[in-house]
This record gives structure tokens, C-alpha cells and sequence, in this order.
């Protein structure tokens, strides 16, 4: 066994997962369901010392089965797993303890990501922290039983983007009021001062504000990038954390007629610099669009 490294720093995040620790600790450790939502190739052991494999396309810096010398550091089952995973050629571990959730029938899953020094790309712990934002969404969707809400990264994809399209049952003018009205805006996106300007160029702003790090960001997008009404509406993203070095990413709604009455609406969320910097907005994307889709059949019935 080799010494447990002197960590440079290290990432811990917590969520409540409904599902008990059993049930977790099966998707966390069995080979078929690791296939299922985590990785496209594992080799798992259930005893310390023994591999904890995984890799291919759905890994972060894991592409082949060379790369892939992770190790089960800690094992008991239903409470804890911690491994050890080498990122970008630096010695890391990875530590998932399962306890007591805030309700009944839920479980606490307590994640904490050592990295025994700095890790030679950009952002190292965005990159470490919108990892396992997305791992966790996924894990989440599989215990839900949701298999369509499982969106494995591909870390292969130079031009990663999120991606969905739904059917709601409302014309195109219906769902296009929905997206530029601030007070309809307001109903779907979670806030209460939504302040648009609808027109190329003009202002658009969700009214979020919350912490980071003890700063106030003003999160979601500020300006119209394209406007062809009852089709197309193009907004720019900034950085969800308010990092002004991340730039270029812009969310876009386009408009559809199907059928007489409905309307196919595809939603694009590109300019990402990296596959891991998706993080979880292909779930936090799901929940929003469902909420417009909420929204757009209401008008019709009031």
C-alpha cells in the first residue's frame, strides 16, 4: 500500500440523495451499474488494496485502461469508499462517506477530493467541483430510475454543449411570450424582478444574485445576442461564478411548429472551454425548461 499523500488542497461537497445508503453504495461499487451512468469501462474490486478501475471516453483524464490505476483505498459497504485516482499526472483521493439524510427514506453523501499538489491545467477546483457536479447528477438520475435523465460526459468532444428538445403543447407565439415577458420569465426562472429589453442588442437578466466565496455574483445572462420573434432567441452566459476569464458561452432557444398546435422547442447551451465545465446544467437545464413548458400551457388555460 502506498502512503496516503499530503493533500495541496481539497474539494468537499455534500448533497441529500433520495435513496438509502445500500442502494447508493450498489450504484457506487457494482460494475454494471458503473457502466450504466459513471464510466464507459471499470474493473472494481470490493476489498482495500484491490482496483478501483474505471475509463474511456466518460472519464475525466482516464481515456484508456493504461491510464487507469486507481485503487480502493477504503471499503465499507453502505457507509464508505475512498479511492485513489491519478489526475494530470498528480496522485489524488477520492473519499465518499454515506451517512443520515434531512428526511426520512434520504441519505447524506459527503464527497471529499484530495490533490496532493496544484494540478497543472486552468481552474483546477472549478474543474474538480463541476466534476462532480455532473457525476452526482447522474448518479442521482439511475438511483431515480430515470435512465433518460442520464447524460454521460464525453471528454473527447472538443465542442461539448447541452442539448434538449421537447414538445410543449402550446403554439410558437405562446412559448416565445414565455421567454421574453419579465413577468412570465419570473414564473420559470426562479426569480422576481426579470428585466428584458426585447430586441437585438437589448438587455435580458433573470434578477439572480447569490454567493460565491463571499462574493455577490449577478448569475444568468445580461444581453440579447440574436431576436427573430416566435423562432429564435440567443442570450450570452456568463460564468455561473462569476469568473470573468470564462467567456463565450450563449444559451439559445429556436421555435418549432409540430403538429398544429405544439411547439418544438430545442435548447443549445454552448461555448463551453472543457467537457467538465457542463457541471450540472444538464439537469438544472431539465428542471427550467420543464418550467417553461408549465408556464406556456398555463396561458392557454387561463
Amino acid at each position: 500500500m502506498t502512503a496516503a499523500p499530503t493533500a495541496a488542497w481539497q474539494h468537499e461537497y455534500t448533497w441529500q440523495l433520495d435513496a438509502t445508503p445500500d442502494a447508493i453504495f450498489r450504484a457506487l461499487t457494482t460494475a454494471d451499474a458503473l457502466r450504466h451512468w459513471f464510466a464507459e469501462q471499470v474493473d472494481v474490486g470490493n476489498a482495500v488494496g484491490e482496483p478501483f478501475r474505471f475509463w474511456g471516453r466518460h472519464s475525466l483524464d482516464t481515456p484508456n485502461a493504461s491510464s487507469a490505476t486507481q485503487r480502493i483505498l477504503s471499503w465499507n459497504a453502505g457507509e464508505e469508499l475512498a479511492f485513489s485516482w491519478t489526475l494530470h499526472g498528480v496522485l489524488t483521493e477520492v473519499h465518499l462517506t454515506l451517512g443520515p439524510g434531512k428526511k426520512d427514506g434520504a441519505t447524506t453523501l459527503r464527497l471529499r477530493h484530495a490533490v496532493s499538489a496544484p494540478l497543472d491545467v486552468p481552474r483546477q477546483r472549478e474543474l474538480i467541483d463541476d466534476h462532480w457536479r455532473f457525476v452526482v447528477g447522474n448518479l442521482m438520475a439511475h438511483l431515480s430510475g430515470e435512465a433518460d435523465g442520464i447524460v454521460l460526459p464525453d471528454f473527447t468532444d472538443s465542442s461539448p454543449e447541452v442539448r434538449k428538445v421537447m414538445v410543449i403543447n402550446a403554439p410558437r407565439a405562446t412559448v416565445f411570450r414565455t421567454l421574453i415577458e419579465p413577468e412570465l420569465v419570473n414564473q420559470w426562472c426562479g426569480s422576481t424582478n426579470a428585466a428584458i429589453d426585447p430586441r437585438q442588442g437589448g438587455a435580458y437578466a433573470f434578477g439572480w444574485s447569490y454567493e460565491i466565496d463571499g462574493r455577490t455574483v449577478s448569475g444568468g445572462p445580461t444581453r440579447i445576442i440574436e431576436y427573430i420573434e416566435n423562432e429564435r432567441l440567443t442570450l450570452d452566459w456568463p460564468d455561473w461564478r462569476g469568473d470573468a476569464s470564462v467567456n463565450g458561452q450563449t444559451i439559445s432557444f429556436v421555435l418549432t411548429d409540430e403538429g398544429d398546435a405544439a411547439t418544438r422547442l430545442t435548447f443549445v447551451h454552448t461555448g463551453f472551454d472543457r467537457t467538465a465545465d457542463i457541471s450540472d446544467y444538464p439537469f438544472g437545464w431539465v428542471w427550467f425548461l420543464s418550467q417553461v413548458d408549465d408556464v406556456s400551457r398555463k396561458q392557454l388555460a387561463s
